[in-house]
């Protein structure tokens, strides 16, 4: 099998399995005991939580360890709007991002009372600074918008947004990172929160991030302990939090390489689509180059997907966390792509991994499966 989904989740990088198993097998105790075991693990994590600050250069007290970036993004927009209801209960995201984000949002409206504006994108699947500024208000206390979308690869300009926000109303910003992390340098220092994922770049499932300025009031969604600076209780998954430094610092020291290359590879799709028959592209050409969206106006969505599948290549059709319902892209409804685009679309994501042999193969038989269906 090719594999060809890498924004959906990533394999477990040699050397973090490696010091996995070594923290589970020898560093097993709770992090909140005080005897020896417990401490040394307690060590682990904070020497993790240390270099990962390092790394992002950010203070260690404005790293949080989740379980996932739904989690994070929950922990982020919940909490801090629960926290701050009494300065204004209006919220600002976008119509295109992750499920996390837009079910958090829609729960924030018709169970808790807050009023929601979901801003536009251009055709190009970009938020418009001219769209932000006719939608903030008196009462706005949050805006959130992801910095490179998960489905066409789109990359917002977070530092041009966030410094509106920050310059004309009282509202902080938040930015969904998760596509981000690894690929492209971060705005953490122009937003004030963060959301990442480790699984994305070859870390472990089930270890999230949260990104919070120091003193940022929010309220914990998981009430139990001291954990995470009393905002999430629960015993926390030192193993998984140990692996977080060794993720990020490889993702981080081999960066530019990876992005040369993968860039690359990028433009070799690019052009192959661009010339191919019953193909159009629903990526903005200067958008992420880990990512490129296609529909074949011939083929829907799933019998494309079924299709490569059989012959031995995996990619997506949409966000993953929505890929079990119906095979509409909300994301390209939302850039006016058409409802056509929107149900005959798949989503190729690339790696460092990837060959140049893998790509000429997965495109002789993207054209095979379009002239056999076509005929």
């Amino acid at each position: 099998m090719i594999y060809l989904d890498y924004a959906a989740t990533t394999p477990l990088h040699e050397e973090v399995l490696e010091g996995y198993y070594k923290v589970l097998k020898q560093y097993y105790g709770n992090s909140d005991s005080l005897h020896e075991i417990g401490r040394k693990a307690d060590r682990l994590m904070k020497q993790s939580r240390m270099q990962v600050a390092s790394s992002l250069c950010v203070k260690e007290t404005e790293i949080f360890f989740t379980s996932c970036a739904s989690e994070s993004n929950n922990m982020a927009i919940k909490g801090y709007a629960f926290a701050n209801a009494h300065k204004g209960k209006h919220l600002i995201t976008t119509a295109v991002e992750h499920s996390s984000v837009l079910e958090t949002m829609k729960q924030l409206e018709e169970v808790f009372g807050f009023s929601i504006t979901y801003l536009p994108v251009s055709e190009d699947g970009v938020v418009r600074l001219s769209d932000l500024a006719a939608a903030v208000r008196e009462d706005t206390i949050l805006v959130s918008c992801m910095y490179i979308n998960n489905e066409t690869g789109a990359i917002n300009p977070i530092k041009e947004l966030a410094a509106y926000v920050h310059t004309h109303t009282k509202a902080v910003f938040h930015c969904d990172c998760v596509q981000a992390l690894g690929k492209y340098d971060l705005p953490l220092q122009d937003v004030d929160m963060a959301t990442m994922s480790a699984h994305k770049i070859y870390g472990l499932k089930g270890c999230g991030l949260l990104y919070k300025r120091e003193h940022l009031p929010i309220i914990a969604l998981i009430s139990a302990g001291q954990q995470e600076q009393h905002l999430r209780g629960g015993t926390s998954n030192a193993p998984a939090y140990t692996m977080w430094a060794k993720t990020i610092r490889l993702a981080l020291d081999h960066q530019r390489e990876h992005y040369a290359y993968v860039k690359t590879l990028h433009e070799m799709l690019y052009k192959a689509f661009s010339n191919m028959e019953g193909f159009v592209i629903n990526s903005p050409q200067n958008g992420s180059v880990y990512i490129l969206n296609v529909s074949c106006e011939q083929i829907g969505s799933e019998i494309m997907l079924n299709a490569l599948n059989a012959r031995g290549f995996a990619v997506s059709a949409q966000s993953t966390c929505a890929s079990k319902g119906k095979p509409h892209s909300y994301v390209l409804a939302a850039m006016g792509l058409g409802e056509l685009r929107a149900t005959h679309a798949i989503r190729i994501s690339l790696s460092h991994l990837t060959t140049i042999a893998e790509i000429e193969q997965f495109l002789q038989v993207i054209k095979e499966i379009y002239h056999e269906y076509r005929t």
